[in-house]
């Protein structure tokens, strides 16, 4: 099963926190969008995107999205992965033993990210690293935030266009 498509309805999870809180996605949506990254510590291209998911929270935190990690491993392994790679979003974490909401979302790869509008529809299904998403996911952000566009990509780094996940 592939992740799930645009226009499809996000289903709906609650999961616990890094810091050991529960996060309600329903709950989150009421707030605005949500951009769920979905991701395994090990995974090259996961250690590559999440420095630029990282730099997404930090230009546009409390700007009304939501943006969130969901780990496929246990909390100690993700606590590191997020220093090790400097992320300060919340993650949540999905390694219950059934991944309940990495196998509701049909993942098959990570990193796999998705903005999820506030009425539930996916409007972005990004699988992998694709910089052309993320920069609509950051087109997107600053639309609904009502704020400029905040460079994400520093002159002068050499940022692939894709790379499979």
């Amino acid at each position: 099963m592939a992740a799930l498509s645009t226009g499809t309805l996000a289903p709906d999870f609650t999961l616990p926190t890094t810091d050991g809180k529960q996060f309600s996605l329903a709950q989150a949506l009421k707030r605005g969008p949500v951009v769920a990254a979905f991701f395994k510590v090990s995974c090259p291209v996961c250690q590559y995107t999440f420095p630029f998911v990282e730099r997404l929270y930090q230009a546009y935190k409390d700007q009304g999205v939501t943006i969130v990690g969901v780990s496929q491993n246990d909390r100690k392994d993700t606590l590191r992965f997020m220093q090790e790679y400097g992320i300060t979003f919340p993650v949540l974490l999905d390694d219950t033993g059934s991944y309940p909401a990495s196998n509701a979302y049909g993942l098959t790869n990570v990193p796999t990210l998705f903005w999820i509008a506030p009425d539930r529809q996916v409007e972005i299904s990004s699988v992998g690293w694709s910089r052309a998403d993320v920069e609509q996911i950051k087109q997107r952000i600053a639309e609904s935030s009502g704020k400029r566009l905040a460079p994400i990509f520093q002159p002068g780094e050499d940022i692939a266009d894709f790379r499979a996940g």
